[in-house]
């Protein structure tokens, strides 16, 4: 019972932080209601919809529809609202790191109660915190959060590992997810505060065959 209420919580919390993204790019794309209910949706549900089709059981939202009604409220409140938050890019990459780490968390739990080995729940818990975000700077037309420097897919999947890890160390289900959570958060957070990145790919300069 507790297991599921953490799992239930982390999921309906990730739906909250990424709708509310979701409606914020709506608003800095000067869309429709409807305009923001679909990319407040999109957002919300649509990593964890991914994790769900994957692990082959019953997709969340479908299943209880709260998560979805919790996306248009959102979109219906920020339609009216929005415009009150001075800075939105900012308050959106800030929302986005606590998405992303309730959503791989959620992710990285879910899949392990489904009887998902430890890598494979850890790229549940890497696609659950990513595809909402994805999803959100594809629908609304911005430049992608995963091609930019700042790390991003690295803090879920710390999180996820975080989560398997500790998990098989013999913790408790709660400490695991607080602890996966807390650390995607952190290095999200950091990477948002100091522009922390990878080192990246340097193509080098072709042979001169002249």
């Amino acid at each position: 019972m507790t297991e599921n209420l953490l799992l239930t919580a982390a999921d309906i919390f990730a739906t909250l932080v990424f709708a509310t993204t979701g409606a914020l790019v709506a608003s800095r794309k000067e869309m429709d209601l409807f305009g923001f209910m679909w990319l407040a949706a999109a957002t919300g549900v649509g990593g964890g919809t991914l994790r769900d089709l994957l692990l082959g059981v019953p997709v969340f939202w479908v299943v209880d529809p709260w998560p979805l009604a919790i996306c248009l409220g959102v979109a219906v409140l920020l339609h009216f609202t929005a415009s009150r938050v001075q800075s939105r890019m900012h308050l959106i990459l800030w929302m986005d790191a606590f998405g992303l780490a309730f959503a791989a968390t959620a992710g990285t739990v879910k899949a392990l109660e489904f009887g998902a080995g430890g890598l494979v729940a850890v790229v549940m818990g890497v696609f659950s915190g990513s595809l909402g975000g994805i999803l959100r700077d594809l629908l609304g037309q911005e430049p992608s959060i995963i091609l930019r420097r700042e790390v991003y897919m690295t803090a879920a999947a710390l999180g996820a590992s975080t989560v398997v890890l500790t998990r098989l160390a013999g913790a408790q289900d709660w400490l695991a997810a607080l602890l996966g959570f807390v650390l995607a958060l952190a290095l999200r957070s950091a990477a948002i505060r100091w522009s922390l990145a990878l080192p990246v790919f340097r193509p080098r300069a072709g042979r001169d065959y002249s």
